[in-house]
């Protein structure tokens, strides 16, 4: 057992609710604070010198200078397992290019594809590796990491397996999120439904035998999925005895309903989502994860964030960092950008980085700082948590704790 202190500020987000609107008054701040940690658990926050003096034997483990606190940050949507670089297409679509003239010059999913199905396994957890710990760094304890860039048997299993493999390797928390159904690949013989058959025929039980993941995860799109066939394949998922979450409402409306009407876990994007959708999702217990890094990305408008919380939503975000439209991978940057846009309180952000995301993953025990919690927390040198939005990603985590233990 041990006292981790003394911090300027401890942001605990403790007493803040699931859903909805939040302001920052709410925020529950224990100043001049200290975290009793206990076999990776936290024990006891209170203030330093009386946790100090009440417990006389314990280690302590003495912070330097004023910092502040935060809940472990949760990225809950990323594709980081991938091979190659798709720089090539961002400079395409800057230049004015379209999505579909991008992906017959070779560029689009399909380029990500065939660099991740040509990548040794050696390479792929090797660059793995690396962007979990950018994000580590960050403040970032828990990733999840979809699959999708293989898109059949052999390569689906191989990029999850990697993700297994890096788990061992890592002290973050990885959540792996099978993504066959990221689109048809060009070398299928068949139609979509039957691509479909053969994801819920031969990739899934293999990744339930080997317990690679338990998620799937779909995009509904017109240049991926259509909604009545993916609804028909995530009920049969669901049945398999996965979780659900969905690319939903992108570039068209629509999917989030069909994310709603399924129980998915989340419908992410939302980019595209209509007023009597953002009231559908804000009356059930599917997260709303806006994904500012793709708006960035490709020049899109954000999700409607302000909307979706004012109507009662459980609003998520998450940096969706992948080779195409999301490279950046820097969830604060983006955070802090879609703060500014959509007019959300500092204590939305938080929320949809820790507890609110956590959520959407069916995580419990991590997003906020209480007795009982796992000790996953982020420091940021400075006496007022309001800085770290307000620099908007420039004032880089101090100590990052996984398990009570400092990673970096």
């Amino acid at each position: 057992m041990k006292l981790i202190g003394p911090f300027k500020q401890i942001v605990t987000l403790a007493n803040l609710p699931l859903r909805g609107k939040l302001s920052d008054e709410q925020i529950d701040i224990v100043v001049d604070g200290g975290i009793v940690v206990n076999d990776g658990t936290i024990q006891e926050i209170g203030n330093f010198e009386t946790l100090k003096y009440e417990n006389q034997n314990i280690n302590i483990e003495t912070i330097e200078g004023q910092q502040i606190v935060l809940p472990g940050l949760v990225d809950s949507h990323t594709h980081i397992c991938f091979g190659g670089n798709r720089a090539n297409d961002f400079a395409m679509r800057n230049a004015g290019k379209t999505y579909l003239e991008i992906a017959e010059s070779g560029g689009g999913i399909w380029s990500s594809v065939q660099h991740t199905r040509s990548a040794s396994e050696e390479e792929l957890l090797k660059t793995l590796l690396e962007r979990i710990n950018f994000l580590i760094a960050l403040g970032i304890t828990t990733i999840e990491v979809k699959s999708g860039y293989g898109l059949d048997v052999e390569n689906e299993l191989k990029m999850l397996r990697i993700i297994k493999k890096a788990q061992g390797q890592t002290e973050a928390k990885l959540v792996p999120t099978c993504l066959s159904a990221h689109l048809k690949p060009r070398d299928f013989e068949g139609s979509n439904q039957e691509y479909l058959e053969y994801i819920l025929t031969e990739i899934l039980p293999k990744v339930k035998e080997e317990e690679l993941a338990t998620r799937v995860d779909i995009f509904i799109e017109k240049s991926a999925f259509q909604p009545e066939e993916s609804k028909d394949f995530l009920l049969k998922t669901k049945d398999l005895g996965f979780d659900i979450t969905v690319h939903a409402d992108q570039f068209t409306p629509g999917s989030s309903r069909i994310a709603v009407e399924v129980g998915a876990k989340s419908a992410d994007h939302l980019e595209a989502t209509i007023d009597e959708d953002i009231d559908f999702l804000a009356k059930s217990d599917t997260v709303a994860t806006a994904l500012p890094g793709a708006s960035l990305g490709l020049g899109e408008k954000f999700t409607p964030a302000r909307k979706l919380l004012d109507a009662g939503a459980i609003v998520a975000i998450a940096s969706d960092w992948n080779p195409g439209s999301a490279p950046m991978g820097n969830l604060i940057i983006q955070a802090s950008i879609l703060a500014t846009f959509e007019k959300l309180t500092t204590a939305e952000v938080l929320a949809g980085m820790t507890f609110r995301a956590a959520y959407a993953l069916g995580l419990e025990d991590i997003g906020k700082l209480e007795a009982g919690k796992k000790a996953d927390f982020v420091t940021f040198k400075t006496d007022n948590f309001q800085n770290v939005l307000y620099n908007q990603g420039s004032l880089k985590a101090e100590n990052v704790y996984i398990n009570g233990n400092q990673v970096h």
